[in-house]
């Protein structure tokens, strides 16, 4: 992929990131408080039930070391942002949305180096450990994750008409974004394409089955109501795959160890889309 990974694709992450920031307000943090249950249901099942299914998954399924790796990095992802607007079409609870992929976007400057340095080390041998920084990957994180999001929440803060006006424009490009990016890893590795969804296909949806229904089983069981479940199971289904691509190739190059996280990012919205067409339906025969 050249240039468009070693440049392109951490600038596309980081202006991606910036617009999630750019529509953000205070506000959106002070629900957290206002509603603590919702959120922590749905920040619990992101951070700590997602990276345990991928790596219960991973343990006993038969992949090599560097896909079983990128299907961690896929599970240690935060929320995406298209999981705002698909909530939205399923009749969900956008607010609750907004504030999880807000704030778990915010905290991967700690969870993903966390969970990929424990996953390096257990898939990839137990000296690997040694050539993995957590604080080198910890910077990176923070620098085209955390810190753009934390500015365009200042821009927004300190230029709000302006910020709104940009704002639609902003997302209209990421989308645009992801979309080359996405097309850009599938690309380096086209003629590989088959083999790897044979390889890594049926565990990454298995995966991503797995934590929806988890995930909308915990929230019919904790959260406030339907609404709530509705945001929390798209949130935990459709993860920020344009960060787990640039964590992949920062880290490890652009090989096997991105191959997850880019059919993880194909498979996702077929299955959010599904999600959303059935509540859809199920609400015009009530």
């Amino acid at each position: 992929m050249g240039n468009l990974v070693d440049v392109g694709l951490p600038v596309a992450l980081a202006f991606i990131m910036f617009t999630l920031g750019l529509g953000l307000t205070v506000d959106d943090f002070r629900r957290v408080a206002r509603q603590p249950r919702d959120f922590l249901v749905g920040a619990f099942s992101q951070v700590v039930i997602l990276p345990i299914v991928g790596f219960v998954l991973c343990t006993p399924w038969p992949l090599v070391p560097e896909l079983a790796l990128g299907v961690m990095i896929i599970a240690s992802a935060p929320g995406g942002v298209t999981s705002n607007v698909l909530t939205a079409l399923a009749g969900g609870d956008v607010a609750l949305s907004i504030s999880l992929t807000a704030v778990t976007s915010l905290i991967s400057v700690v969870t993903v180096p966390l969970i990929v340095a424990f996953s390096y080390n257990h898939f990839m041998g137990g000296d690997a450990l040694a050539n993995f920084s957590i604080a080198s990957t910890a910077l990176k994180v923070f620098a085209i994750v955390t810190l753009p999001v934390i500015l365009g929440l200042v821009t927004h803060h300190l230029a709000r008409p302006a910020a709104r006006r940009l704002e639609p424009r902003a997302r209209t490009i990421s989308v645009l974004l992801f979309v080359l990016v996405l097309f850009g890893a599938i690309y380096g590795e086209w003629r590989n394409i088959a083999e790897y969804f044979a390889l890594a296909g049926a565990v990454t949806l298995v995966l991503n089955l797995v934590m929806m229904a988890l995930a909308w089983m915990t929230a019919r069981a904790l959260a406030s109501g339907p609404e709530q479940r509705i945001a929390i199971t798209i949130e935990c289904g459709l993860q920020n795959g344009t960060l787990a691509i640039a964590v992949g190739v920062l880290l490890f190059g652009d090989g096997l160890a991105i191959v997850p996280a880019a059919i993880y990012s194909l498979t996702m919205f077929v299955t959010a889309l599904l999600y959303v067409g059935a509540l859809r339906w199920s609400a015009r025969r009530a």
